[in-house]
């Protein structure tokens, strides 16, 4: 038996035996006993009002999204819809990529459209453009925000004519660009009769049981979002 062989069979000697993987790290120590860093949440911006109509919500002289609509005022910040409804939730509905060609070269820009709904009686859809994703998003959102209507919902069906608040009201129709739009309401349990798309828009308006019927280039968002928002506008207006 050589030395080498005998070194490495003693204990005690300084000999390096063969390597043993899955071991861990050299002395015993866990990958899981090791101190994790803790993860930062992002921090919520505390809404500072700029506006005569943002102080006036702030202090509670306004409680209501309707008391605005009524008396003819303009939103212009976001906030005030926060204020006013706290569990409007957002969702991003398309992302694309435009580009342009320039003197310069070719430029890409991203385009964003996000509807904000609570699924009770509210939405809003809004669009916007950068040249980064996440600040198209951002501004699509602070847009949708801006947007928000209040819908009336309702039993509108003739085969239902119960008193809960499932569907729409009554027939209407709306139209955005080439698309038009036609929600009909239906009897309860139905469920939405509608597209992926179009569907999740109805459902963060709080619509249950629809029929739905849609015309032109419906892949197109920014013409089917205008003309779902359209729809579902005229059931406060009319109603």
């Amino acid at each position: 038996m050589s030395q080498t062989a005998q070194s490495k069979g003693k204990p005690g000697q300084r000999g390096r035996g063969p390597p043993v993987y899955g071991s861990g790290p050299p002395g015993g120590a866990k990958g899981g006993d090791r101190p994790r860093r803790p993860r930062r949440e992002p921090e919520e911006e505390v809404w500072i009002p700029k506006t005569i109509l943002g102080q006036k919500v702030a202090s509670g002289e306004i409680s209501s999204l309707e008391e605005i609509i009524e008396s003819g005022l303009r939103i212009q910040e976001s906030g005030i819809i926060k204020k006013l409804l706290p569990d409007l939730k957002s969702e991003v509905v398309d992302v694309g990529i435009i580009q342009k060609m320039t003197s310069n070269g070719q430029s890409t820009r991203f385009k964003a459209i996000v509807a904000a709904g609570n699924e009770n009686g509210y939405l809003g859809i809004g669009q916007g453009k950068s040249k980064q994703m996440r600040i198209a998003i951002e501004k699509a959102t602070s847009q949708a925000f801006l947007n928000v209507n209040p819908i009336k919902l309702g039993c509108g069906s003739w085969e239902c004519r119960c008193d809960q608040k499932h569907s729409v009201p009554f027939k209407v129709k709306g139209k955005g660009g080439s698309v038009t739009i036609e929600i009909i309401p239906a009897p309860r349990g139905l469920g939405l009769v509608a597209g992926g798309k179009i569907k999740r828009l109805l459902e963060l308006a709080g619509l249950k049981d629809a029929w739905t019927t849609a015309k032109g280039s419906t892949p197109t968002m920014n013409s089917t979002s205008k003309a779902i928002l359209d729809c579902l506008r005229q059931t406060f207006s009319q109603g």
